[in-house]
């Protein structure tokens, strides 16, 4: 993935925190390896038993749409 799409990538969780955030919960963002994007739940969202729905059914599924179908989007401990 080069710089141009990371920038992207970044933008656009930044945008997605928002929603988390007032449901009380957050999101960072652990790294970018490759095509693979590590972020770690936080609050409410850390410990909600949705979490993986929300990373691959959401903001995966965003990302892919309007960034590039090969991102992935991990759990990061």
């Amino acid at each position: 993935m080069n710089d141009e799409i990371k920038k992207k990538v970044t933008e656009m969780l930044d945008q997605l925190r928002v929603h988390l955030q007032n449901d009380g919960g957050d999101l960072e963002l652990v790294k970018i390896e490759d095509w693979n994007v590590f972020l770690k739940l936080k609050g409410a969202c850390g410990c909600c038993p949705h979490a993986q729905m929300t990373l691959k059914n959401g903001i995966e599924a965003i990302l892919r749409e309007q960034i590039d179908e090969k991102i992935t989007v991990e759990r990061a401990s």
